[in-house]
This record gives C-alpha cells, sequence and structure tokens, in this order.
C-alpha cells in the first residue's frame, strides 16, 4: 500500500509544480509585443475628409458608443459628445475600459503618432505592440477611411479624462496569451472603396466599418469568437428589463429577420429608430446612415447565403 500512495504523492506533487510553472510563465508573459507592418496612414487638414471621418465615427462606426461616458447607457438618447473614454465593460476575464480618444496629450491619442492610431485600427495592436482584446472589427476599413477616422479625431477639442487600467484576471491573462492575437498581419486592406449601393460595399459596410457581424453573428462569451453562422444572429445580450438575442439578417425564408423586406421597408425601419428603450441596437446612430448606404447594406443581406437560425428578438426578465 505504501507503494501506491508514494506514488500517488509524486504525481499530485508533480502536477502541482507544473500547474504553479504555468501559472507563473502566464503572470509574467500574459502580454506578449508582436511585429504589425506599418501602414503608412497620415490624418488629412482637408474639411471633405475631416466630415467624412465625422459620419463614420458618429454614425456607422458608432464609436460614441463606448468612447463617450454616456453611449452605452443611452444608446438612443446619449449626448454623441465626449469621445473620452471610461466606460467599463464587466466581462467574465476581467474589467476593460474604454480609452479616451480625444486628442489630449496627457490622457487621450495626442502623443499617439497616426501610424499607432492606423495600426490600432488595422491590426487591433496597441501603440505598445501587444494585442488589443477584440472588441473593434474594424480591421478591414480602407485606407481612406481609416485616414478620415483619425483626421475627424484630431480635429476634436481635447478632453482630460485618466481612464482606468484594464484589469484582467486569472482566465483573463491565460486568454490574452493564447487566444487573443493581431488581426489580419498578412491580408491587405482596400486603399479605397467606391461608394455605391452594390453588395460588394454593402459587404464592407457590414462587416468593416458598421460591425453588424460583430453582433449579428453567435460569439463566445469569454474569448469573442465566432461561434455561429456569419450574420445568422443569436448573440444574447441582457439589460435590466430583459434579455435581447440579435436577428438573423441572412434571407431565410422561415427565420431571417427582414426576408420580407421591400428596400423602402428597410430604410424606414431605419428612420423610425428603437422599438425597445433598452436595445443593444444603436439606432441614434445607424439614423444616420445615408439612403445609399442603407440600400447597400440591405442588397448585401438580401445576397447572402440563407441560414436557419431562429432567434427570439427579446424576453422580458420575469420577478422571482
Amino acid at each position: 500500500m505504501k507503494k501506491p500512495l508514494k506514488r500517488s504523492l509524486q504525481i499530485l506533487l508533480a502536477l502541482t509544480a507544473a500547474i504553479a510553472c504555468f501559472l507563473l510563465y502566464v503572470q509574467f508573459n500574459y502580454n506578449p509585443e508582436y511585429d504589425a507592418p506599418a501602414t503608412g496612414i497620415r490624418h488629412s487638414k482637408d474639411s471633405a475628409v475631416i466630415a467624412r471621418g465625422q459620419y463614420l465615427v458618429m454614425g456607422p462606426g458608432h464609436c460614441w458608443n463606448c468612447h463617450a461616458a454616456d453611449g452605452e447607457t443611452n444608446l438612443q438618447t446619449g449626448t454623441v459628445t465626449g469621445l473620452s473614454g471610461g466606460l467599463a465593460f464587466k466581462l467574465p476575464f476581467g474589467t476593460l475600459y474604454s480609452p479616451n480618444i480625444t486628442p489630449d496629450s496627457a490622457t487621450g491619442i495626442g502623443a499617439r503618432s497616426d501610424e499607432m492610431l492606423a495600426r490600432a485600427i488595422r491590426f487591433s495592436v496597441k501603440h505598445d505592440n501587444t494585442a488589443m482584446i477584440p472588441f473593434m472589427t474594424y480591421n478591414g476599413m480602407s485606407d481612406e477611411d481609416i485616414t478620415a477616422v483619425i483626421s475627424y479625431l484630431r480635429s476634436l477639442e481635447p478632453i482630460k479624462n485618466v481612464v482606468e487600467e484594464t484589469e484582467l484576471n486569472l482566465l483573463g491573462k491565460i486568454v490574452k496569451r493564447f487566444v487573443i492575437k493581431p488581426v489580419g498581419l498578412d491580408s491587405i486592406a482596400p486603399h479605397v472603396m467606391e461608394r455605391d449601393t452594390t453588395p460588394e460595399y454593402g459587404r464592407y459596410l457590414a462587416a468593416s466599418v458598421g460591425n453588424c457581424v460583430g453582433c449579428h453573428t453567435n460569439r463566445d462569451k469569454n474569448t469573442g469568437e465566432f461561434v455561429g453562422e456569419k450574420f445568422a444572429g443569436g448573440y444574447q445580450m441582457r439589460a435590466k428589463s430583459g434579455t435581447f438575442t440579435t436577428p438573423n439578417l441572412t434571407p431565410d425564408p422561415e427565420t431571417g429577420a427582414i426576408t420580407h423586406y421591400s428596400v423602402g421597408q428597410f430604410i424606414a425601419k431605419f428612420r423610425a429608430g428603437a422599438v425597445y428603450p433598452e436595445t443593444p441596437m444603436p439606432w441614434k446612430s445607424f439614423q444616420t446612415l445615408n439612403d445609399n448606404d442603407l440600400k447597400a447594406l440591405f442588397y448585401y443581406f438580401k445576397s447572402m447565403k440563407p441560414v436557419k437560425n431562429p432567434t427570439v428578438r427579446f424576453v422580458a426578465k420575469t420577478e422571482k
């Protein structure tokens, strides 16, 4: 009996030592650096470029929903001002805070180069060359539009606002070390996208500007990785009054949310805005999309492969 017990203790000690070594490794190496290629993107002071940037930041890109103090809590009524960050996202692996993206040199992006900002948008790489948590899906944005976004942000009034540092727990550090990576380091993004009403431009807006794919695709709650068919809905978001589930945007005749819409009805839906006050859909931003962009989105969704995925838009919270 002594030999099996001794052997079991040896195995237990070996496992304990291995786990301890692994945890120490994660603790000191959870934030590796990456080499991201230069983009060559530089901001412009041209008023037309800045206006395009404002349209993207405040409209389809809905940047203010995360970077304005009341952007997330008041999606439908927020002030749409500030962009000074500080919004907390409490996740299973830690708490993340949106950064200040006004040109304040001490607490915002004023001390960051255009290249640093462009690499953050294009590759999800921070100014210190570490990978960003993939909240943004703007990696495929064209050089022209990234230039416009940066130009608009440079034109804003600086706001001094010290934002708390992101706090990762042990799970978060493991995820950051082994799962979170830069995006598209080897891909080639378009220099310019022609703005028209084609499905191709709609795909660009849905996947690289408006982040429709990020919400209308089911995702893993811990890593943010897609686990469902793109644009088929199913991602759940909780609110005080209940749980919202993103609808299926593919043209499935039975479960597609907009399958039987006409293009006019689709545009009217956006112009009307929110039905549910607490909906996570940033209608206030998307109401500013021009008709051609909405047409492009509609024709793209209509062109997709139908995916059967029934979803229930909203389930009210029941009192216990």
